[in-house]
């Protein structure tokens, strides 16, 4: 399997080895962003001599064969009482053939470099540089760009919903670029990216496409921008967890190129954990704890479950699926009747809903059913990013439906809004592209590499750990989650098999929130204080101080 997947990556691979550019990250100044197959407009660029104005008119080159101009500009940032100069630049990176003649693809990325000063030089061997992407698939890095890492964040309420529109940001005093370097990815139809004119998009769209593409760009920023012997992470949300495992084996395996550190967000490496399909039994029990989360939180547990906090909730339910609610599943019809009616008053009460319904539902509750169910006498519906957040049903009593998700109507459309005026006014990069913050346009996702069984990347993370046994590996994830569910997580971290000498490399924490936990602004904080320890632990066992 490992070798097939290989030998997969390898000849995709091969089609998409870029070359360097002529024009690398700090030359020029605030210009546009243009690419094959993604125009943009501006009215000043820089040529690879950074002064300004048309190219040299010794220049022969074919205008399609020249590097973008990237956008750079100088920002500062107070964090932690210090005063950070850091550059942000904007702009693709064009991906080309194995020939070096031909763009496939203009990756669009956005990074973030702290600068030297008298009073702070900046090392290249001791600072971390963190590669950082979204999911989906069909996703851009906006989510994790301008809600938990970058230097500006979308203002939210304490429980993590939009404010009013016109939306608003803010400084972000939990950026993480006191800890590291930060590089935002955009995989190619998400953001601005886009294929090349004449290419097809969907050679990109697919699992091993995907790794093969954003693996070389992180490869290609590493080499233009002189970044080998910096200390290197990765982090992702939701299937960008799922790229980042794979990254990790891949990236080494393929260019020789070592991680330091991988953070999950909202992680799913199994996707068996997560397919309500007839046949597989194990979401049914691992959803079940974030189920009684969002019981818990709109007051549907009764009893002592309910007077109780939130994590005493949690046990009852864990304890539930691993002792009784699990082993019964496994019996399926074999189950006698009474055990079952048992069974599913116990359930009802762990997850708000009927003794009745639950029974009727042979004790198997899905996803669309719960968020439906739950709230149905008050005509509402719960998240699936975060089952605390509610929205009005258009079709009330149509339990399994769930017309929209209120979780991500609570960010889309300050994210959107928030990032289109930051890119123009305060990174001056201008583009008339729609930017696809998350977009439909990448499916059918192609997963011909798992046919007929689920993706499990979590393989690819163990190998990476075995061969490498110096990567750290860091899960977040939130209490409310029904898109990753944080048992699920768990589960699939016990079940990876690791080396007792490398299994204390991976650490997990988890937050009373949702998906984006960082909506939360009390559980942002958390996040960036755990994520600080994290870099801090990593990088001393690497012999590290930054």
């Amino acid at each position: 399997m490992k070798t097939t997947l290989r030998l997969l990556l390898v000849l995709f691979t091969s089609a998409l080895l870029a070359v360097p550019a002529r024009a690398q990250e700090g030359r020029g100044r605030g210009g546009r962003g243009g690419a094959e197959g993604a125009p943009a407009v501006a009215a000043t660029a820089s040529t690879t001599d950074g002064k300004p104005g048309d190219a040299k008119a010794g220049d022969k080159k074919d205008e399609k064969e020249k590097e973008p101009v990237l956008s750079i500009t100088e920002h500062e940032l107070k964090l932690g009482g210090k005063v950070i100069k850091y550059k942000a630049t904007a702009g693709y990176m064009a991906m080309k053939d194995a020939k070096n003649e031909k763009t496939k693809a203009n990756l669009f990325f956005m990074a973030y470099t702290k600068i030297s000063t008298a009073d702070d030089k900046v090392d290249p061997a001791k600072r971390p540089v963190t590669f950082s992407f979204n999911g989906g698939p069909g996703s851009a890095s906006i989510w994790l760009h301008m809600g938990a890492l970058g230097p500006k964040r979308v203002r939210m309420t304490e429980k993590g919903e939009s404010l009013p529109p016109p939306y608003r940001m803010a400084d972000n005093e939990h950026c993480w670029l006191d800890e590291t370097d930060l590089v935002f990815v955009d995989p190619v139809s998400t953001g601005y990216s886009r294929a090349a004119t004449g290419e097809d998009p969907h050679q990109f769209h697919g699992f091993n496409e995907d790794v093969a593409s954003v693996g070389d760009f992180i490869r290609l920023y590493t080499t233009r921008n002189a970044r080998w012997p910096s200390p290197k992470f990765l982090i992702g949300e939701s299937y960008g967890t799922t790229r980042a495992s794979a990254l990790s084996d891949y990236l080494q395996d393929r260019y020789g190129l070592y991680l330091n550190g991988v953070t999950l967000l909202s992680s799913i490496m199994n996707f068996a954990t997560a397919r309500f399909t007839p046949g597989n039994d194990l979401p049914y029990t691992l959803f079940l704890p974030t189920y009684t989360a969002g019981a818990w939180y709109h007051k549907k547990l009764g009893g002592a479950l309910g007077a109780g906090d939130l994590r005493g909730a949690l046990a009852a339910a864990q304890k539930f699926v691993q002792e009784k609610y699990a082993p019964a599943l496994m019996r399926g019809d074999a189950l006698p009747a009474a055990e079952k009616a048992a069974l599913a008053k116990e359930l009802a009460a762990l997850i708000g809903l009927p003794e009745a319904f639950v029974l009727q539902r042979n004790l198997r509750i899905d996803i669309g059913t719960f968020t439906t169910k739950l709230l149905e006498e008050q005509n509402r519906s719960v998240g699936r990013y975060d089952n605390r957040l509610t929205g009005i049903r258009y079709a009330p009593g149509t339990a399994g439906r769930q017309e929209f998700d209120p979780s991500y109507e609570a960010v889309f459309g300050s994210y959107t809004a928030c990032f289109n005026d930051y890119v123009r006014r305060e990174l001056k990069y201008e583009s008339d592209l729609p930017y696809n913050a998350l977009t439909g346009d990448v499916r059918p996702w192609n997963y011909n590499n798992v046919q007929n069984e689920y993706l499990n990347t979590s393989e690819m993370l163990h190998q990476a750990m075995s061969r490498n046994t110096n990567l750290k590996v860091w899960i977040a994830n939130g209490y409310y989650d029904l898109a990753t569910p944080f048992f699920a997580t768990d589960y699939t971290v016990r079940q990876m098999g690791l080396d007792p000498a490398v299994r204390g490399n991976i650490s997990q924490t988890f937050y009373e929130g949702g998906h984006m936990m960082y909506m939360v602004p009390a559980e942002l904080a958390k996040l960036k204080s755990d994520a600080a320890k994290f870099y801090v632990s990593t990088l001393k066992s690497a012999g590290i101080q930054n």
